[in-house]
C-alpha cells in the first residue's frame, strides 16, 4: 500500500490529524537541507513535500519563491531534488511527495520522471499548475508505479467542479483556504469550515487544508475541519529568517513540534 494511503488509514484509526509540510529542496543549501528534513520528519511531520526550486513559482508567495531562488544559486537541480529524496528515503518511513510545476517535470520526461521518482522512494506528486484535465500524459507515466497523483480545490472553484476533481485525486485532496498565492495569515475560519464541509462531503478521500496557516494555534482551529493541515511559507520562514544559522535543523523541529501540539490538542 503506497505510504500516503498508509499514513491516513493509521491516522484515522488513531483519531488524529496529518500534518503535512512543505518544505523546498535545497534550501539554503544541498546539505542543511538535508539536516533540516532530517530533523523535520524526526519532529513528527506525517508527510513530506519536497519542493522542486523554479525559477517562475507563480503559485507561491514572496517566501517560497525566495526559497527557490537560494535553493537554485546553491545549485539545487530535479536530478539533485530526487536524489536528496532518495537519501531521506534511506533514513526514514515518511511518505515523500515531489511538489512543483508542470515545465520543468515535462522537459525533464514525464516516463524518466516517474521511473526516478519510484526508485528514489516518492510516493506522490502535487503539480500546482496542471489540471485534471491536462494531466492525461503524466497519469499515463504514472501508470505501473504506486505514485499518486494530488489535486487541488480552490475557493472558488465550482461545486460540480470539485466533485470531479475529488474523484480524480490520489491519496488526499489539497484544499486551499484562501485565494492568492501561498503565503501565512488571512485566514477566515468561518468561510473555512463551510467550504470544508462542502468539499469532504463529496471527497471519497481524506481533505486536508492549506495555506495561510502559521502555528498550532492556527492548526487547533482548522484540525476539526478537515483530515490534517499543510503549512509551507511559515516553515521555509524559519530557514529565511537565519539561513547561515548552525541551529537550523533544531529551529525547524521547534516549529513543527508547535504545530504537531496544536493538532493534537484539537
Amino acid at each position: 500500500m503506497n505510504r500516503i494511503t498508509q499514513t491516513f488509514n493509521t491516522l484515522a484509526a488513531a483519531n488524529r490529524k496529518a500534518l503535512v509540510t512543505y518544505l523546498t529542496a535545497g534550501d539554503p543549501d544541498p546539505e542543511t537541507s538535508f539536516a533540516i528534513l532530517r530533523a523535520a520528519c524526526d519532529a513528527g511531520i506525517d508527510i513530506l513535500e519536497l519542493g522542486i526550486p523554479f525559477s517562475d513559482p507563480t503559485a507561491d508567495g514572496p517566501v517560497i519563491q525566495a526559497a527557490s531562488q537560494r535553493a537554485l544559486k546553491a545549485g539545487m537541480t530535479l536530478t539533485k531534488t530526487l536524489d536528496l529524496a532518495a537519501r531521506l528515503r534511506k533514513e526514514v518511513d515518511t511518505p515523500i511527495m515531489l511538489f512543483g510545476y508542470y515545465n520543468p517535470l515535462f522537459k525533464y520526461g514525464l516516463e524518466r520522471l516517474a521511473k526516478e521518482a519510484s526508485a528514489a522512494g516518492v510516493d506522490g506528486l502535487l503539480v500546482v499548475d496542471l489540471p485534471p484535465e491536462e494531466a492525461g500524459p503524466l497519469k499515463a507515466a504514472l501508470v505501473g508505479t504506486d505514485l499518486q497523483l494530488v489535486f487541488l480545490v480552490a475557493p472558488t472553484t465550482r461545486p460540480d467542479r470539485v466533485q470531479m476533481i475529488a474523484q480524480e485525486t490520489g491519496g488526499f485532496l489539497y484544499l486551499i483556504t484562501r485565494a492568492g498565492t501561498t503565503g501565512e495569515g488571512g485566514l477566515d475560519v468561518e468561510v473555512i469550515r463551510k467550504h470544508a464541509a462542502e468539499v469532504k462531503a463529496v471527497s471519497p478521500l481524506p481533505v486536508c487544508l492549506g495555506f495561510g496557516i502559521r502555528n498550532g494555534q492556527d492548526a487547533q482551529k482548522l484540525a476539526p475541519m478537515a483530515d490534517g493541515i499543510i503549512v509551507g511559507s511559515a516553515l521555509v520562514n524559519v530557514i529565511a529568517h537565519a539561513p547561515a544559522a548552525p541551529d537550523l535543523p533544531e529551529r525547524m523541529a521547534a516549529k513543527i513540534r508547535d504545530l504537531r501540539n496544536g493538532l493534537d490538542r484539537a
